[in-house]
């Protein structure tokens, strides 16, 4: 079998044969292994210092069981909207653990997020100002916290979110005079610390320790215009996870390191500062497969096509159209219908090079481009790993209202 280097068992998962999963609840369908969410932030938390907490960021899989399990494993959530605020809350997430980032925050959002008194990232000086005006309607003090746009980038990030010009937090260079200035928001915000994200989906530890370091440094620089004490400190995350055969997993080392350093001085000269990570992809990326069955085999002009009953409505990352410059192929295998017998089988010589297309009407409906499967036939399951985060939800699964996708915690 032939799953592009990655080392998985390709027939079961989460202890249970695919072939089972798929008969039981359908296709096509994410599955999501709870011991592998619950192992990979207990190595996580045994490697950081002990005043490091974790915050897990919704936005990379918002399905509730899922967020029920991590609610119960990290020190607080990350949120991006009224909608993820109302899903923290459902999974039991206490409102002083929820923080809510987002460079367009509607007035009914920032209500909800007062009333419900969650920490607000605030992402200008108009955002606050609109904040300050709804805390005055609602007699209250609003929880603030200014996300930073940093003048140096995360470099070698997939997505890059500081340095140069963004649309995310407030330019470095602005948040002093802002600071200075805190009394013009009356007695509405109440000021609390600072979120410091330059990247998401790097795998040079080095790079990210670096970046680390340098919004340390900044938040000292910054924490000596403000009108309190920094209470909170979001460090940001970045941490990837490799999708591709030529990438390797990220190497902590230089991250402990640095998160060390940073932790053991930020006790004498910001002893009222809670210090997190944000991170999402990295809790639970390699904890999810997506599975769809395969419909139709044909052959166009001597290329062959599997064709899957799931798609990019469904996997849109997979088809290469969420965020890759140039496409690549998910780890991937095929999973014989009813051979469940065959679990643990090497036989890799009779295979044959096909693209794997989804149903929709579209040439960018591509789950994986000319690759080499045993062969495959109709009934047979295509699987993709490393399909934890940002899938269904990431997806546009109205696009040609094709059935939605099932989602399960194993």
């Amino acid at each position: 079998m032939t799953i592009l280097s990655f080392p998985h068992d390709a027939y079961t998962f989460g202890g249970r044969p695919i072939a089972q999963l798929a008969a039981e609840h359908g296709t096509p369908l994410y599955a999501f292994d709870s011991q592998r969410i619950t192992q990979r932030i207990a190595d996580l938390r045994a490697a950081l210092p002990q005043s490091m907490g974790i915050h897990y960021a919704i936005k990379a899989n918002p399905f509730l069981p899922l967020v029920r399990l991590i609610a119960g494993l990290v020190d607080g959530v990350d949120i991006a909207s009224a909608g993820e605020l109302d899903l923290a809350l459902k999974a039991g997430i206490v409102p002083e653990r929820v923080s809510f980032a987002g460079p367009g925050k509607r007035d009914s959002e920032l209500a909800q997020a007062v009333a419900a008194k969650v920490l607000i990232n605030a992402e200008s000086a108009g955002e606050l100002l609109r904040l300050a005006a709804i805390a005055q309607r609602q007699g209250c003090q609003a929880r603030v916290a200014l996300r930073v746009n940093p003048a140096f980038e995360l470099k070698g990030s997939g997505m890059r979110m500081g340095g140069g010009p963004r649309p995310f937090g407030i330019d470095e260079e602005m948040i002093p005079e802002l600071l200075a200035s805190w009394s013009r928001f009356g007695n509405h915000l109440a000021f609390e610390g600072l979120h410091i994200f330059s990247g998401s989906q790097n795998l040079n530890g080095e790079a990210i320790a670096a970046a680390q370091r340098a919004s340390y440094q900044l938040a000292l620089k910054l924490a000596a215009d403000a009108p309190a004490p920094i209470r909170t400190l979001n460090l940001g995350g970045g941490f990837g996870i490799p999708y591709f055969p030529h990438e390797s997993a990220l190497d902590l080392t230089p991250i402990i390191a640095a998160l060390n350093e940073i932790a053991l001085d930020a006790a004498q000269r910001l002893p009222q500062a809670k210090l997190h990570l944000e991170l999402g992809r990295y809790l639970v990326g390699e904890a999810g497969i997506y599975v769809t069955r395969i419909i139709d085999k044909k052959i166009s002009r001597g290329h062959t096509y599997l064709v899957t009953d799931g798609g990019l409505n469904h996997h849109l990352a997979a088809s290469g159209n969420f965020g890759q410059v140039i496409r690549r192929n998910y780890p991937v295998a095929i999973v014989p219908a009813h051979d469940v017998e065959k679990v643990g089988s090497s036989d890799t010589a009779n295979t044959e090079r096909v693209s794997v297309v989804g149903p929709l009407c579209t040439p960018l409906d591509l789950l994986a481009d000319n690759v080499a499967l045993p062969h495959a036939m109709p009934g047979d399951l295509f699987v993709i790993f490393q399909s934890g985060a940002y899938g269904a939800s990431a997806s546009p699964q109205d696009f040609l209202s094709h059935p939605a996708v099932l989602e399960m915690l194993i």
